[in-house]
């Protein structure tokens, strides 16, 4: 049933076997919205209609579910996982896995891998956002108070991560659980389970100088996961707890 809860528009009930969606993304070629679950789930990816239901379950053979947190893709069709969650902050070696082929004719693909370190002067965190832009991933650390962005090369193979800069968001609660990029690659937004940053007028590397809005839902739930339908609007989805959450959302960001 559709509802609306402040801005946000309910559009759908996930199947109630993704209890732990932890993002959600679109892909160019298919029709379908893509969710993953987070660590101690399957090494799958879902493929959803808009009603929530899971029209393609794709296991990944070669990849491990560590802590798969967001998803991000690019304009050739590709998804890519973000395998980068580090709740106890002991992970020195993180992953983001490459999807060519959403289409198997059995439900099984591999993946490309991209292997990333910290430099030696950030601390292992907690990554629980990414978006991709002008080849770099851009990674965003989960932080009550001053996070942290790194870049890594969208290239096969091992890397050392860059430090782009750290930050403080306005509030004590800017736990920033998913980011993505709109489509003509000039509005950033970041994901809290009350609120998104809506960042502007940035140049790459610099997407804190430019212009900062922060657009508060009205609602509160453990909001996982958010990428862009068209530039002015969002896809969220939620958690599963008890009988609460596991939705997909629209939200305006205009």
């Amino acid at each position: 049933m559709s509802c609306n809860t402040g801005r946000l528009n309910n559009i759908a009930d996930m199947n109630s076997d993704l209890e732990e969606a932890s993002a959600i993304e679109i892909v160019k070629g298919s029709n379908l919205l893509w969710v993953i679950e987070d660590a101690g789930n399957k090494n799958h990816i879902y493929g959803l209609d808009l009603k929530g239901r899971i029209i393609k379950d794709i296991d990944i053979l070669n990849a491990e579910n560590d802590d798969w947190e967001d998803l991000t893709s690019d304009k050739f069709g590709n998804l890519y996982i973000g395998d980068f969650g580090n709740n106890n902050k002991k992970r020195d070696e993180f992953t983001i896995y490459k999807v060519s082929n959403l289409n198997p004719t059995n439900d099984k693909t591999t993946a490309k891998t991209i292997h990333f370190k910290l430099p030696k002067e950030v601390k292992s965190e907690d990554f629980e956002a990414f978006f991709l832009l002008d080849g770099f991933f851009y990674i965003f650390s989960k932080e009550n108070k001053s996070s942290i962005l790194l870049k890594v090369p969208n290239s096969i193979g091992e890397h050392t991560a860059e430090l782009v800069t750290d930050f403080n968001l306005d509030g004590k609660h800017h736990k920033i659980t998913s980011a993505a990029l709109s489509p003509n690659e000039e509005t950033v937004v970041l994901l809290n389970h009350d609120k998104l940053w809506k960042l502007t007028n940035f140049k790459p590397d610099n997407f804190f100088k430019g212009n900062i809005e922060e657009l508060k839902f009205g609602h509160t739930s453990q909001k996982e996961g958010v990428c862009f339908k068209n530039d002015s609007m969002v896809y969220i989805n939620d958690e599963r707890n008890k009988s609460e959450g596991g939705n997909i959302y629209t939200f305006n960001i205009n």
